[in-house]
């Protein structure tokens, strides 16, 4: 019994790191997805913020590496020597011959480095370099979001669209065979139901690009997500809250720091500035402390070589200052001056970047709200002429070309109100990036 249960824990035990490794993803969900949790995947799962998250650990492996210097460093070496012609020195009337045949030495040394620019630099920068990687990660998970909610709402409302389209289908094949009763009766003629005929077929027509819209749609809403490819994706989506989401306070001014873009510039320009600063420390000195042991050996017998050893010790203080460099130490110094200069042409620019893209992604939305606005009414207006004159056709009143115009227009009315909500929403993210106020702490 005891062996049994020893067993059932060693699987356990195997098995168990699979499972919770298989666990630290999180697995698809089969259900119908919401907006924020279509986002909170993708920032979970997109490639790019994987790419970034994993950056971002380089990074600090690297600022750890830049940083290990002040440790002490400690290396050993073994070395051996065969002399095939020893020296010789005079002593006298004599020539003797100076040494063993075989000589070798076995070494350890620690150093210590008390000052170094290189170091001093390396520590003051570890802060900033930090912060930069984080920005990269945020300005990363920002483009996720902006990518992944476009995208989201172009698939929902292409759907929304091929609802559309199917009804104008069921409404004209209805129109279709009335037009098609009436001309075997006599009532009309056969003019009728061609032009029902050729309207039924570009309404089926455009609903096999939608259909093939919204597959191409969801393939790209998966790359997005990193979702799986071979896994069906269902997303859900209230449309009055869609339409009441339009709204955005368009009072609101820029504040150029809550952009990302700028604030890794000035992360940069810290950066910068610190290399200027170093390349002013480059003339100190560097000091460092040693101490090493050595164990020499030698003996004019290979096999004896090692039978005994001749240690000897010693510690001490080595400082190195460059004293004259050509005036490289100069040249860098006005380089890494330069370089800030150029840095804060860059940043201005960048401001009157932001500010571009601030009032485009203004302008933008105001149109597209109030195109979204006139379709809005339009569409109200199209359902109702509709209604009449169908209802006038039906009692003769009216031709039938009227009614194909009627629901021509009723159809294009309600596909490009559904294009305008998209335009519009498109615009409201792209104001809001612009005012640095999107969402990423999901």
């Amino acid at each position: 019994m005891n062996l049994t249960k020893f067993k059932l824990l060693l699987i356990v035990c195997l098995f168990a790191p699979g499972v919770l490794l298989a666990q630290s993803k999180p697995a698809p969900a089969t259900d119908s997805l919401t907006l924020e949790q279509v986002v909170n995947y993708a920032l979970e799962n997109r490639a790019a913020v994987e790419q970034a998250v994993i950056d971002e650990a380089i990074g600090e492996r690297e600022i750890r590496a830049s940083l290990s210097g002040w440790f002490p460093q400690i290396s050993a070496n073994l070395g051996g020597t065969f002399n095939i012609k020893r020296q010789q020195q005079p002593f006298g009337d004599q020539i003797m011959t100076i040494g063993q045949r075989y000589n070798s030495n076995l070494s350890l040394q620690a150093t210590q480095n008390i000052f170094d620019s290189n170091l001093l630099l390396a520590s003051r920068a570890a802060r900033s370099r930090r912060v930069l990687l984080d920005q990269q990660i945020t300005d990363t998970r920002i483009t996720t979001v902006v990518e992944v909610s476009k995208a989201f709402f172009d698939v929902l409302l292409t759907q929304e669209q091929l609802r559309i389209l199917d009804l104008n289908i069921v409404r004209q094949e209805k129109q279709y065979n009335d037009a098609r009763s009436r001309y075997e009766v006599g009532l009309v003629d056969k003019t009728d139901y061609q032009r029902a005929a050729i309207t039924l077929a570009n309404i089926r027509a455009d609903r096999k690009r939608a259909q093939e819209g919204i597959k191409a749609g969801i393939a790209y809403l998966k790359q997005l997500m990193g979702y799986p490819v071979d896994q069906e994706l269902k997303l859900a989506y209230d449309y009055s809250r869609m339409e009441l989401a339009v709204q955005v306070d368009t009072t609101q001014l820029l504040a150029y720091e809550n952009r990302i873009e700028l604030q890794q510039l000035q992360t940069q320009r810290e950066l910068l500035r610190l290399n200027t600063a170093y390349n002013r420390w480059s003339f100190l000195p560097t000091i460092s402390a040693f101490g090493n042991y050595n164990l020499l050996y030698f003996n004019n017998d290979i096999a004896s070589l090692y039978n005994q050893h001749y240690p000897t010790s010693g510690v001490g203080l080595q400082v190195s200052l460059p004293i004259f460099q050509g005036t490289r130490r100069w040249q860098n110094v006005k380089i890494a001056q330069l370089e800030e200069e150029r840095l804060d042409v860059e940043i201005e620019n960048t401001r009157r970047v932001l500010n571009t893209q601030y009032q485009t992604a203004l302008a933008n939305y105001k149109s597209d709200y109030e195109e979204w606005r006139t379709l809005q009414n339009n569409l109200k207006m199209a359902e109702e002429v509709y209604e009449i004159i169908k209802l006038q056709y039906d009692e003769g009143v009216k031709a039938y070309v009227d009614l194909v115009v009627a629901e021509t227009e009723l159809r294009t009315t309600q596909l490009n109100y559904y294009n305008s909500l998209y335009n519009v929403l498109s615009s409201k993210l792209d104001l809001q990036r612009a005012l640095g106020n999107i969402d990423i702490n999901r």
